[in-house]
């Protein structure tokens, strides 16, 4: 059976698909796909926490799924931007389990990870699947994997 790792950019996901549809992703449609004729060895959310009760109750909607949620305390500066991204913890996650995993997939539209997907695909030999929404992902990041997956259709709710 092939052996997958899934990461999820939670916060990337949440506005491109947000701003792209005004809707949100569908994690249990995503699931379904991602992991069917799969054994998960990991499935992991990066999201920022705010503490808010909502948000509370989407993290545990997530572990329902299967999905293991990482989270980091969301960061608000003096002057007014925040701090909570998770790039380096996903890449580091995403090293570690593509020694063991056949495929490696990645939900998000940044750009920073097309040289993970790159190494993972060049140094480890595993395929990489990238789902993001069309027009608010990095064309380096589409080019970089092995397949692109848009965010669209039936991975959409509302």
């Amino acid at each position: 059976m092939t052996r997958v790792a899934i990461f999820v950019d939670t916060q990337n996901v949440y506005y491109t698909v947000r701003e792209a549809y005004g809707k949100h992703f569908d994690y249990r449609r995503f699931w379904a796909r991602a992991t069917a004729n799969r054994e998960v060895l990991a499935a992991r959310c990066y999201a920022t926490d705010k503490g808010d009760a909502k948000q509370r109750e989407f993290q545990n909607i997530l572990r329902s799924i299967g999905f293991e949620v990482r989270l980091k305390p969301f960061i608000q500066r003096a002057d007014g931007s925040a701090k909570g991204d998770w790039d380096v913890g996903i890449t580091l996650d995403a090293i570690e389990y593509a020694a063991h995993a056949d495929v490696v997939v990645l939900v998000s539209g940044d750009g920073d990870f097309d040289l993970l997907a790159q190494k993972i695909r060049e140094v480890h030999g595993k395929r990489v699947e990238v789902y993001g929404v069309p027009k608010l992902t990095a064309n380096s990041l589409i080019n970089a994997a092995s397949q692109f997956i848009p965010i669209e259709g039936e991975l959409l709710l509302g």
